[in-house]
């Protein structure tokens, strides 16, 4: 089998589908669009991507192309994202002028980075900034990612350079095709729009919330339409398609255009 993710060698995606995916044959891409054109080609059998950050939040490239692509869920991981300033051998910390890095994790090291008056240089992916930096040359610039990619040619200057110390990636594994409920499926992803009427919303919750589901995320998305929005939606169910069953059906008064994305175990 083979599994894709975005970034490069000792990027966090490569580290979560190298945990995941061990024995199987990996790909890196360089960004979410040929990514996910790898799995449209059948090119990757698997896609192994972030969803959702606990500081930064939704990783949008991501979830608006749950919606476009023929793709769905089928397992989510959480790690712990502890960024560390890596810069050339022999550079010093008063040194540094420029951090190089993926917007996201730039993002979940904005204040951080802001107290020490650095530059932010944005690139495709955190363990490319670290290969970046190495071949620049340059003791002013560092890059920000895990510690583990210092073996590309620096040496790690600060560790745990985050804005919150739980500073946590969730990430899905997507299969192509139409979902299905596994047995122990406990957890399911959709995406629905809502009637234009006042208290749809709240009414969806509500029946959501009396047939058993715990929800665990809700984020509205622009939709299809001008000033119309989609709303994607994680909960909590009781396992199999029975416990699935057992919250959509019959189905929601004021939910219009439902869409599953996928159901699978929960993280614990």
């Amino acid at each position: 089998m083979r599994i894709g993710y975005q970034g490069e060698v000792y990027s966090y995606s490569h580290q979560v589908a190298t945990e995941l995916f061990a024995d199987e044959d990996l790909c890196g891409y360089s960004n979410f669009s040929r990514a996910f054109s790898a799995m449209r080609t059948g090119e990757v059998d698997r896609l192994v991507l972030p969803i959702e950050n606990s500081t930064t939040g939704s990783v949008l490239p991501v979830l608006n192309r749950l919606v476009s692509e023929d793709v769905h869920i089928i397992a989510e991981h959480k790690k712990t994202a502890s960024h560390s300033l890596l810069g050339l051998r022999g550079a010093k910390l008063t040194d540094i002028r420029r951090v190089v890095s993926h917007p996201e994790a730039l993002s979940q090291a904005e204040m951080a980075i802001a107290e020490r008056d650095w530059e932010v240089v944005p690139v495709h992916d955190t363990a490319g900034a670290v290969r970046i930096v190495a071949s620049q040359g340059d003791p002013q610039q560092a890059a920000l990612a895990h510690a583990s990619a210092a073996v590309l040619g620096l040496e790690v200057l600060m560790e745990r350079l985050v804005d919150r110390a739980d500073n946590t990636t969730r990430f899905v594994v997507l299969a192509a095709g139409k979902p299905l409920v596994p047995s122990d499926a406990d957890k399911t992803s959709v995406v629905f729009e809502v009637l234009h009427r006042p208290g749809s919303l709240a009414l969806a919750l509500t029946e959501l919330a009396a047939r058993g589901a715990n929800l665990t995320r809700i984020e509205s998305r622009p939709s299809h339409e001008a000033w119309r929005y989609r709303f994607f939606v994680d909960l909590i169910h009781s396992p199999g398609p029975e416990g699935l069953a057992a919250v959509f059906k019959p189905d929601l008064v004021t939910v219009s255009r439902l869409r599953m994305l996928g159901s699978y175990r929960a993280s614990r």
